[in-house]
């Protein structure tokens, strides 16, 4: 058992393909929420949101090739993450759940409302989920750097200390200024190896999957649009690094034309890709989990 901000985090696993899902659970008496974290992300991005849903039974796993789950097998890809989901939901003898996904993690949550409507009644996609523009060429790592940048080349990087590590984190223009114990707890699980040679435990090989499912996947791209997919779409107002220009725009919002009476979707103003999860934006998230909830 261990903390994470405020909230008292359990550790279990679940049983899935090739071994067993790392999971973090903030226990509740209320009714269960599965949230699904970003590419090179990991289950302690939703720490702020457990503290913002008291009462809630929010379980988190660490997806496939990542931290906790890292030693779980190939084959990766967006399509496994779906069915981790549901083993997970399987393992805990759960009917349904309302999904959460953050950026990666909203088009996983957007694939499995499509293909399991009955066990994802309601989602909440949070800067992700509808697809990015062509971006030209076919090196999978070179597209993934012009989508994440420095998420991406953090997965060569290796640190001489723990302290070095959260240095880099500390000067992170999109996370140093909402530094604090949730954004400290959530860096620190991805980390692993041993000092001089510490790194992050993201799976190059899972990233490289996965990324290609949502720059490409026909049936993932598609998943938002899908009839049984149902809930709220919620986007930042600025980018990766803090910059002007999102990952979503109004423009780009609206292109997607989504059915605004199955997924309605809105900006948080103030946020980054990132900060969207932490103090004070998560409790706009945390709103638009209880109200899928109410509804589903």
């Amino acid at each position: 058992m261990t903390t994470s901000g405020s909230a008292l985090a359990r550790d279990l696993t679940a049983p899935v393909r090739g071994g067993r899902l790392a999971v973090t659970r903030w226990p509740g008496d209320g009714p269960p929420v599965v949230a699904l974290h970003g590419i090179t992300a990991n289950s302690l991005a939703f720490a702020a949101l457990a503290d913002a849903l008291p009462g809630v039974d929010l379980h988190a796993p660490d997806l496939r090739g990542r931290a906790g789950s890292a030693e779980l097998p190939g084959p990766y890809g967006l399509g496994a993450h779906v069915d981790d989901t549901v083993a997970l939901l399987d393992h805990l003898g759960l009917e349904r759940a309302v999904l959460v996904g953050h950026s990666m993690g909203a088009f996983v949550a957007a694939l499995a409302a499509a293909r399991h409507p009955d066990r994802f009644p309601r989602v909440v996609l949070v800067d992700g989920g509808l697809g990015f523009p062509p971006l030209g060429g076919t090196d999978i790592d070179a597209l993934l750097k012009a989508v994440i940048g420095p998420a991406m080349d953090r997965l060569s990087m290796t640190f001489a200390s723990a302290e070095d590590y959260l240095a880099f984190f500390r000067a992170h223009p999109a996370l140093g200024p909402h530094w604090g114990p949730h954004v400290a707890g959530y860096v620190t699980r991805d980390l692993t190896g041993r000092a001089p040679e510490l790194r992050s435990s993201c799976v190059l090989d899972a990233v490289r999957a996965d990324g290609a499912d949502v720059l490409g996947d026909a049936e993932t791209l598609a998943a938002v649009h899908q009839p049984g997919v149902r809930g709220e779409l919620l986007w930042a107002e600025r980018g990766l690094l803090d910059e002007p220009r999102a990952l979503y725009d109004a423009g780009r919002v609206a292109a997607a034309a989504l059915d605004p009476a199955r997924m309605p979707a809105r900006r948080i103003d103030g946020t980054n890709h990132y900060s969207v999860l932490f103090p004070p934006a998560v409790e706009e998230v945390a709103a638009a989990v209880r109200d899928a909830l109410a509804e589903g």
